[in-house]
């Protein structure tokens, strides 16, 4: 089911202001997105500041969720995440996401960034599904 990544911060907003999204489903349960670090993504150590981390991580795993929910809306409830590594201005940043388990009403997710192939962020989460 590989197929083109494709921008997904398309509505003026926190990430499209950042450089934005893009993202590409793998399968039913398995979703990738990147992003390039840009000199407004680092802290004053000039590394990746853990909060664009934090927001790359809510908005590729929250795509996830709300593909997997059949396009439903959704939104996070909580967010666990594990700082590992880091990563500076001109590296690409991929993450992975994987389902672990949908219902009615939630989407259980793991997620992981890498850079230059070694880990530097996981995550685990639990999206709401909100029916309209």
């Amino acid at each position: 089911m590989s197929k083109e990544f494709e921008q997904i911060s398309l509505k003026n907003g926190f990430m499209k202001h950042n450089g934005g999204v893009l993202f590409r489903n793998i399968s039913d349960i398995e979703y990738e997105f990147k992003s390039k670090i840009n000199e407004n993504h680092l802290n004053s150590a000039g590394i990746t500041h853990g909060g664009y981390l934090s927001a790359l991580i809510d908005a590729g795993a929250g795509t996830a969720a709300h593909r997997s929910a059949e396009n439903a809306p959704c939104v996070t409830i909580s967010l666990d995440i594990k700082f590992i590594g880091a990563s500076k201005l001109g590296d690409e940043i991929f993450g992975r996401v994987k389902i672990l388990k949908k219902t009615k009403t939630l989407v259980f997710i793991f997620c992981e960034l890498k850079c230059n192939d070694k880990i530097i962020t996981s995550a685990s989460g639990v999206w709401k599904i909100l029916k309209t």
